[in-house]
């Protein structure tokens, strides 16, 4: 795993890369097998952190798994659940969140469930207070402990209900679909997310033998059934990592096409590069990102969920925008403190102002809070290499790609947490032609 980089800039990235499955879908449909009374078949998945986390945690509760790395098909027998010791779950979550997604195929399988404390990128509050409140609605019994927290179901099992979000999260969703499909009678579930990872977690549910129907005004129906079975599903391709090369493109002025990117999930993106004015060529197998030599466009662009502008593709095309003529504003209303790693292209020369106020037109949930989540880039900028250090995952793969379009020599420590959504990153920074070597 490459945990620095030293990077010498100016040199357009040109060629080809490949995205596999997405990393917000594979974790969770690895978990979805849980539920399973026969093996599962999951295909297209990539080599990144967050499958080996979820690898190590289904071994510990006595899943079988067999990945075929060459082919992207990870199969996991879930014939022999088990209760997993506190401390060994502790030791192989890590930093990530998705142990807290396995809730409730364990309350199903076991009765029972451990968190540990939880950690992820730090980009904003991800209230877990929003999981456990809806396996309390299910009618769990919520035990915090010292290390983490201890989840009982009752004895006569969990039981549908009718549940509310105040806000349409992607995580606790997904914790009302892996938890309702198995419960006693109907859950309906009101203000959902809606991505297309949410959509592809519901096609692997339903796979299995759930009964979910996915209604107007983001409801979602989920008929609780007593058994499901194995899947067999080729995982959807990562829409992030697709618009995150596409960013590269331009901030380099270079010229990449992305084998596996899917233009119907990645719709809203591909107008908002369109706008700043990026060539794109749209093909069955995948879509050409390039820079066509003329001046970019700056934008009036505001995050959300989908079908928004996603929040996850901002920061890699917030360094696009250092490259772009005159003034863009950018309003971010999922995460409240996605703006910290502008501090390090602000080094390297960019001109970026973060406001507490609502940039855009509309007022947020984070307006008047004191939440820097607003910024005001001014471009063209001239960037030059720095010494910085990688903040989160996305931040970290927008710091790599400003010190690539920057003049000059930048070191970049930090780099591992990039393995955690971007598979073979250095193999693939090497094909695009870019000028590095790894720092020990």
């Amino acid at each position: 795993m490459i945990s620095a980089l030293r990077i010498e800039g100016g040199t357009p990235l040109v060629g080809e890369v490949k995205v596999r499955g997405a990393k917000n879908l594979v974790p969770k449909a690895m978990v979805a097998a849980l539920l399973g009374s026969s093996p599962s078949l999951l295909r297209n998945v990539p080599e990144i952190k967050d499958v080996k986390v979820v690898t190590d945690l289904v071994e510990l509760h006595g899943v079988t798994v067999e990945h075929n790395r060459e082919t992207g098909e990870l199969t996991l027998d879930p014939s022999n659940v088990s209760r997993a010791e506190n401390a060994d779950i502790h030791a192989h979550a890590g930093d990530s969140r998705i142990p807290i997604l396995l809730c409730g195929p364990l309350l199903h399988t076991l009765g029972e469930a451990f968190i540990p404390d939880l950690g992820g990128c730090r980009i904003g509050d991800r209230p877990v207070d929003f999981h456990f409140k809806v396996l309390q609605d299910f009618g769990a019994k919520i035990d915090k402990q010292e290390n983490g927290i201890s989840i009982k179901a009752p004895k006569d099992g969990l039981k549908g209900n009718t549940i509310e979000l105040s806000y349409p999260s992607v995580g606790t969703t997904e914790q009302v679909l892996l938890t309702a499909v198995l419960a006693q009678g109907k859950t309906e579930l009101k203000n959902a997310a809606v991505e297309p990872e949410i959509m592809d977690l519901i096609a692997v549910l339903q796979k299995m033998g759930a009964v979910i129907t996915v209604e107007t005004d983001r409801q979602i129906i989920i008929e609780g059934t007593d058994r499901l079975e194995g899947y067999t599903h080729d995982a959807l391709p990562d829409r992030n990592e697709a618009a995150s090369w596409a960013s590269a493109a331009l901030a380099t002025g270079g010229d990449i096409f992305v084998r596996g990117a899917n233009q119907k999930d990645m719709s809203t993106y591909l107008n908002v590069f369109r706008k700043m004015g990026g060539g794109l060529d749209i093909r069955t197998d995948g879509i050409r990102f390039y820079h066509p030599g003329t001046e970019l466009n700056p934008l009036v662009l505001e995050t959300n969920v989908h079908p928004g502008f996603m929040t996850d593709w901002q920061q890699p095309l917030v360094v696009a925008m250092t490259q772009a003529q005159g003034v863009s504003v950018l309003h971010e209303t999922v995460y409240e403190n996605r703006f910290g790693f502008t501090d390090a292209l602000i080094k390297m020369g960019a001109t970026v102002q973060v406001h507490r106020d609502c940039l855009g037109p509309t007022e947020c949930r984070f307006g008047n809070k004191n939440f820097r989540h607003s910024a005001i880039i001014t471009g063209k900028s001239k960037l030059h290499g720095a010494d910085i250090n990688v903040p989160d995952l996305r931040g970290g793969f927008s710091h790599v790609i400003a010190a690539l379009a920057a003049e000059g020599t930048s070191n970049v420590t930090g780099v591992s947490v990039i393995s955690r959504g971007y598979e073979h990153f250095g193999d693939k920074l090497t094909a695009l032609g870019a000028k590095f070597e790894v720092i020990d």
